[in-house]
């Protein structure tokens, strides 16, 4: 065994998508993309909607279908889409603009420069330290301190590509290095196990938050626009902890016994962590400060419907603190790309869903669907057209364009055939989440676990497929029980 103790630093945060387009094969993506809007442009204009609505559906519709084709960055798909809208005439400038006005938007932005902020001070991997000399003494207990770890800091780090990637997966590799476990005939000494175990915990972690991955405001925008019902910072939790407490609990422990690690006892964990706390010393200042926003910002969220301070401007002010203090240079604010890669494309899909909502679509939609579960009982309605939202999700590399795509439509269906709208809204809300347990490429994360080369792909699809079972079992009888307890339909 190493006798090192010494953990890799924390990864940069990972890209939200890569940077460059594949050099192979983008003229053929960019005509599907093109092609795409086309077809809908070329097709009969349904009476009662106005030309300018069905170009608007022909863009927003390209727009998701080039976040999954990928011929060029999510962001500058979605900034194409913007432009086209004004360059078309479908919408003003002003309004196709609008969306960057948005405070959701805002708040995302600054939960990102927040996180920067957790992550550079060493807070983030300190937590898991702590974590780990507390449960890590055998492997099971390793994944449960890891997934610990990424379960706090989802409450205020919007990014799973930052928690998972840029905190928890250093030092979960590096766990694995110090059992002697690497990609090849070592592997499931302990690495494969790990990487598989956290990264499906992360997907419930990225659940059980509105600050659990970045998708998860542009949904509650969605569900706001189509239901009136809002999400709140503090509804979401309480919808989610009980189902997500018990899925954190089971997941770990399914694919341990699915897929054992060869090191099931792993003491020197806990002497890795004490010498690394050991090496970090007392808590600095800026970590200390950093706490404290993150329990001023996360407090106020939770209360403001007695203050009635708007998200973004909570999350303005901690970010004001941060640069106060100078625990944030306004360099790494500027500098901090991935904030504003998700700032160019939310401000742009938030506005292109909410315009599509108003031009009475979706409602058509809902009207032709409804007929294929006319009759059936609101709960088997609600059943079919679940799981045929979950395994969709096949077919999507990104979160935000499974949600995108088929959240408002099939909102609308479920409470046209008869579901209570706020149990529509969050089993829609949290199955756009736990989808991405599937495949290798379901959200940011899914390539940074499974491009560490511990897993074959046949490995990770069968794991994720049994994950998905049992997920699915625990968010629909003990999340429905829950929710009827707290009265919710």
């Amino acid at each position: 065994m190493a006798t090192s103790t010494r953990l890799a630093e924390p990864a940069a945060l990972p890209p939200m998508r890569p940077s460059k387009p594949e050099p192979e094969g983008a003229l053929w993506r960019w005509a599907i993309v093109i092609g795409t809007a086309v077809l809908i442009l070329l097709a009969p204009l349904p009476d009662g909607i106005t030309p300018a609505s069905w170009r608007l559906l022909a863009i927003f519709t390209a727009t998701i279908v080039g976040s999954i084709a990928r011929p060029a960055p999510a962001s500058s798909i979605v900034l194409f889409g913007v432009t086209a809208l004004a360059l078309t005439g479908t919408m003003t400038p002003t309004d196709a603009l609008k969306g960057y006005a948005d405070p959701i938007v805002w708040m995302v932005l600054c939960a990102f420069f927040i996180s920067r902020a957790v992550i550079r001070t060493g807070l983030g991997r300190r937590i898991a330290f702590l974590f780990i000399r507390a449960l890590g003494r055998r492997s099971l207990g390793l994944s449960y301190a890891l997934v610990s770890t990424d379960a706090l800091l989802a409450s205020f780090v919007p990014s799973n590509g930052a928690r998972a990637g840029g905190v928890i997966f250093p030092v979960t590799d590096s766990l694995a290095d110090a059992y002697e476990s690497h990609p090849g005939p070592t592997r499931r000494r302990l690495g494969a196990f790990l990487m598989v175990a956290v990264y499906q915990s992360d997907v419930v972690c990225s659940t059980m938050y509105l600050t659990g991955q970045a998708s998860n405001v542009l949904i509650a925008k969605f569900a706001a626009a189509t239901t009136g019902i809002e999400l709140t910072y503090t509804r979401w939790i309480v919808g989610g902890i009980v189902p997500g407490i018990a899925s954190l609990l089971l997941v770990p422990l399914v694919i341990y016994k699915l897929f054992p690690p060869d090191v099931t006892h792993t003491p020197h964990a806990t002497e890795i962590a004490r010498a690394e706390l050991a090496r970090m010393g007392p808590m600095s200042r800026d970590e200390r400060v950093t706490m404290a926003v993150f329990a001023l910002v996360a407090g106020l969220w939770m209360t403001m419907s007695v203050h009635r301070i708007n998200y973004a401007v909570v999350a303005l002010f901690g970010v004001c603190v941060l640069l106060a203090m100078k625990v944030l240079s306004w360099d790494e604010v500027v500098g901090e790309k991935p904030a504003w890669d998700v700032f160019i494309w939310y401000g742009g899909l938030v506005r292109m869903a909410e315009a599509l909502g108003e031009t009475g679509l979706t409602k058509r939609f809902a009207e032709l669907t409804a007929g294929y579960t006319s009759g059936m009982a609101w709960g088997a309605a609600l059943a079919i057209l679940l799981l045929v939202y979950f395994y969709a999700h096949y077919g999507f590399a990104s979160i935000t364009a499974h949600a995108t795509a088929m959240y408002t439509p099939f909102l609308v269906v479920v409470v046209a055939a008869g579901a209570p709208p706020l149990l529509a809204v969050l089993m829609l809300a949290y199955f756009s989440n736990l989808s991405a347990c599937l495949t290798h490429y379901g959200t940011t994360p899914a390539p940074i676990y499974f491009g560490a080369h511990y897993t074959t792909q046949r490995e990770w699809w069968r794991l994720g497929f049994i994950v998905s079972l049992v997920t699915i079992s625990v968010w629909t009888v003990l999340g429905l029980g829950w929710w009827k307890v707290l009265g919710w339909y």
